[in-house]
């Protein structure tokens, strides 16, 4: 046997004893066991969940359709079709706003590139994973699923008012 080989076989056996050494080391602690619908798991604080768009403290909207998160999207998962603004009933604090907001999850990759590029913070990506559908259409979310019931619900507000 010539030393490439003995020394190819020794490296092979010493790869294995460390591979069993890491099971031995967890063959006898107890499973961490999470009860998942009741108890959720929680997540780091940089994760990149579900999208929202946030509003402001008096309820208005954030996002002024300025459409840079399209434009940022590299899977090409988000649509918004702008509207002006009524002065006299404005939905932004902007002359324009997001009459249409769409996002199709089953493209998204969640990298936060909408995020990083909203100029107001009108989107953030939240901690929530629960993330399923049964059809299609489902995991198309409009603008009435992405908004935000109350200001503050996405718990993440990068550009709180002050």
């Amino acid at each position: 046997m010539s030393t490439a080989t003995l020394g190819g076989k020794l490296r092979q056996t010493w790869a294995v004893v460390k591979g069993l050494g890491i099971v031995g080391r967890y063959l006898f602690r107890r499973p961490i066991t999470v009860g998942y619908p009741e108890r959720k798991a929680p997540v780091q604080r940089r994760f990149k969940g579900r999208h929202y768009l946030t509003l402001f403290a008096d309820g208005m909207e954030r996002c002024v359709g300025c459409e840079l998160c399209v434009i940022a999207c590299p899977s090409q998962s988000i649509y918004v079709r702008a509207e002006e603004n009524d002065p006299l009933a404005p939905t932004s604090r902007g002359e324009r706003y997001a009459a249409d907001f769409q996002i199709n999850m089953l493209r998204c990759i969640f990298c936060g590139l909408c995020e990083e590029a909203c100029p107001t913070g009108a989107i953030v990506l939240g901690h929530d994973y629960e993330l399923s559908g049964y059809t299609r259409e489902s995991l198309i979310y409009t603008k009435d699923r992405l908004t935000e019931r109350f200001p503050g619900e996405s718990g993440r507000d990068p550009h709180r008012e002050v």
